[in-house]
């Protein structure tokens, strides 16, 4: 049976979603390897040294804490998964998880597969309750079936996803489902959540490629409330969609964007973003502050388990940015970041990067 037809755009045929060139950088990036290149490549990853990993260090910072006016709590759990506390005008809160992993193994089985080389820095029974939980795209390492199965038994929470995710997410037992395409937005209390472009692609089968979509979220108060405004990229490649998103929704305080996974350049450069792209891509949506993500927890690419901070670092201060503009969260710390509009010293600079 030929599989149903989706709406079409200008990142849908009718069959596949695309990524359009309108967020493709000016400048054409690396070519992608063909198989017998890709073969090789997993040949010699094989004699690569073990990634030399800290020991765990006890988490900081209180999860349970309720933010104040103008701040968003944020509880790194390791590679996308963030806990993120945002207030409300009545004195609460709601509880986000973006892109949950807890399971040991990103992978369709529990017996092989990338493998986690530190715990999830925080229990998912040491969390709150989860109002919301936000799912950029069906990869395994972003949409995982215990995860969201475990989060359904415990808090039933809402999901917002981009079209084409909702029916795996289902399997689950997870119901409440919003499925918003690139611009579309839904409103859960005082707060829009806010689907963005990504430049990425989709399967979890050889059958499935790109029959669902990936993005980002903007999630900000549809007034004016007390939250700083989150910029959440799931997975992405380098291009013009950071400031497309920036001149379409505003510059959000906070943006939290991958650093890590991005070698070698041949296969990663048109989904994985390196460390000094996340800094141009954090410039380009004017954002008041930026956490690194996607590193340090599954083995999924060559570079050694430091190098993404290290180079994160050296990128940030060629860029003329203070230590504190572009963070990585310790293993399960969770952190206090303020709206801090005032404080955005790279603005007068010009969005570098993905424009040539």
């Amino acid at each position: 049976m030929p599989p149903s037809r989706l709406p079409m755009s200008d990142h849908c045929d009718g069959r596949r979603f695309f990524n359009p060139a309108a967020i493709l950088p000016a400048a054409a990036g690396a070519r992608q390897g063909g198989l017998g290149e890709i073969l090789r490549w997993q040949r010699r990853r094989r004699g690569l040294p073990a990634w030399s990993v800290p020991p765990v260090a006890t988490p900081t910072g209180d999860p349970y804490a309720l933010p104040a006016p103008g701040t968003v709590h944020v509880t790194f759990i390791g590679h996308s998964t963030f806990l993120l506390r945002l207030p409300r005008a009545d004195g609460t809160a709601l509880t986000v998880l973006t892109d949950p992993i807890f399971s040991d193994r990103c992978s369709p089985v529990r017996w092989a597969g990338p493998r986690r080389v530190l715990p999830p820095g925080r229990s998912l029974d040491a969390l709150p309750r989860v109002d919301l939980v936000l799912v950029s795209h069906c990869h395994y390492d972003h949409l995982d079936l215990p995860s969201l199965a475990a989060l359904a038994r415990r808090d039933a929470p809402a999901v917002v996803t981009a079209p084409g995710n909702a029916r795996h997410i289902r399997k689950a037992g997870l119901h409440t489902i919003v499925e918003c395409d690139w611009w579309q937005g839904h409103d859960i209390g005082a707060l829009r959540v806010t689907s963005t472009p990504a430049r990425h692609g989709s399967a979890r089968t050889p059958f499935d490629a790109n029959r669902a979509l990936w993005c980002g979220f903007d999630i900000r108060p549809t007034g004016d409330g007390p939250a700083p405004s989150v910029f959440f990229a799931g997975d992405s490649g380098h291009g013009r969609h950071w400031a497309q998103i920036r001149a379409r929704l505003g510059a959000p305080d906070i943006a939290l964007l991958p650093v890590g996974a991005y070698d070698p350049r041949f296969l990663m450069e048109p989904v994985h973003i390196t460390p000094e792209e996340a800094v141009s891509a954090m410039i380009d949506l004017e954002a008041g502050q930026a956490v690194g993500m996607h590193y340090g927890t599954f083995r999924l690419t060559d570079e050694p388990y430091d190098e993404p901070l290290r180079r994160l670092a050296a990128a940030r201060a060629a860029a003329g940015l203070a230590a504190d503009r572009f963070v990585g969260l310790g293993h399960g710390e969770c952190r206090a970041l303020a709206a801090a509009r005032e404080a955005r010293a790279h603005r007068g600079l010009a969005p570098q990067g993905a424009s040539g």
